[in-house]
């Protein structure tokens, strides 16, 4: 069922004072509503980026969303000279007038934010974008199904920050795992804010090695996947 063709979708402020969006049918948040940065930061750059150790690091994006995660990785990859190639999926993209509200063009201390931000949402989708020498992206407008019928391989990273079982129970099951560990390089690493047990279960009959791990804040845990 097309659920984002049907739902609302709100701006609303999290206690960190930034924005995020939320789906009030199902009191669903694109992010935690005790801040975006600090989930992003510590599930996806902390746990996530930080942990990979190659040169040149591929990343698979479930669910581009806001594109928080993409800034944020682009930003490390200027600060540390990491070359990386980042691959994305989504839906439902958000429309300019949300992307405007959501002002992450000023969430970074640096000038280059804005323009960074409209960029990433600006990437013709199915197209290989580069946005500066360290750092490209490729967007998919589709389904996770779809993922496997795409050409997306040797990933060393994947960012999983689909919406919650909760609401897309049919997002955290075997088949969409099975997808992903079929992209991904030996010893790659999947990382969520998810530690949902049914979810875990999932990940483990596919192969992935799970690990959880201490959450952000306002959860109370999180998990590190790895395909040894």
């Amino acid at each position: 069922m097309d659920y984002n063709f049907m739902l609302k979708r709100t701006i609303i402020n999290t206690l960190e004072g930034t924005k995020t969006i939320q789906i009030p049918e199902w009191n669903e948040t694109y992010h935690s509503r005790h801040g975006i940065l600090q989930e992003a930061q510590h599930v996806f750059i902390s746990n996530g980026l930080e942990k990979v150790n190659v040169p040149v690091i591929s990343i698979l994006e479930m669910g581009f969303g806001t594109g928080l995660n993409a800034l944020l990785t682009l930003y490390e990859a200027l600060e540390k000279s990491m070359k990386i190639s980042y691959y994305t999926l989504e839906k439902y993209p958000l429309i300019m007038d949300e992307i405007n509200q959501l002002q992450y063009g000023s969430i970074l201390n640096s000038e280059k934010t804005e323009e960074y931000y409209r960029l990433l949402h600006e990437a013709e989708w199915g197209v290989n974008t580069h946005l500066c020498e360290n750092f490209s992206i490729i967007k998919y407008q589709t389904d996770f199904k779809n993922l496997k019928d795409l050409p997306i391989s040797n990933i060393n990273l994947v960012y999983y920050d689909a919406f919650g079982a909760r609401v897309q129970p049919e997002l955290w099951e075997v088949n969409i795992f099975k997808s992903i560990y079929d992209t991904m390089t030996s010893g790659g690493l999947l990382t969520t804010y998810s530690s949902k047990g049914s979810a875990r279960r999932a990940m483990q009959s596919v192969g992935f090695e799970v690990e959880k791990l201490i959450g952000p804040k306002g959860k109370r845990e999180m998990v590190n996947a790895w395909k040894r």
